[in-house]
């Protein structure tokens, strides 16, 4: 079991004036941003392709998932490529940030559960946030916002089966 003062490592990012995490453990890499090549008929968030380490993998603008402005590309621009567990398989896909931070932890009991937030960010792509610095970081819940079931990713693979 499992305490509550254990504490996780975590990717700190920003997405504007406001920082994510995801855990440091679904990470595989931090790129720098390149234009990625583009996939017809898919969702505005899905930027295209890109090849890392010869596999391609999807590019997802996660300011427009979260129904932000898009990403304006700076000298600060990142890609986490991320490997989520959906089920049986894992999807490989590449975050864009407007900047990475760093790896840091987090204790367990510092994780407040997700508030209901209103419009802006749907409550159930969060897994929770946590107080830092007079701020939030909010941890997203990958798995959620790009399982099959969601709305998330699932258009993709629609697309591509038609």
């Amino acid at each position: 079991m499992i305490s509550n003062d254990a504490e996780s490592q975590f990717v700190t990012f920003a997405l504007g004036d406001e920082v994510f995490a995801v855990p440091v453990g679904v990470v595989r890499e931090i790129l720098d941003h390149e234009d990625a090549f583009k996939i017809p008929h898919g969702p505005s968030y899905l930027l295209g392709l890109r090849d890392v380490r010869g596999q391609g993998v999807p590019i997802v603008d996660l300011r427009l998932r979260l129904g932000m402005p898009a990403t304006e590309k700076t000298p600060h621009t990142r890609v986490l490529v991320l490997d989520i567990p959906l089920g049986q398989r894992i999807l490989t896909l590449g975050l864009v940030a407007d900047k990475v931070f760093e790896v840091t932890p987090f204790r367990q009991d510092a994780i407040e559960s997700a508030p209901d937030i209103g419009v802006r960010w749907r409550s159930e792509y969060i897994e929770g946030v946590v107080r830092r610095q007079g701020d939030f970081v909010v941890v997203i819940n990958l798995a959620q916002l790009f399982s099959d079931s969601g709305p998330a990713l699932a258009s993709v693979a629609n697309n591509a089966a038609a």
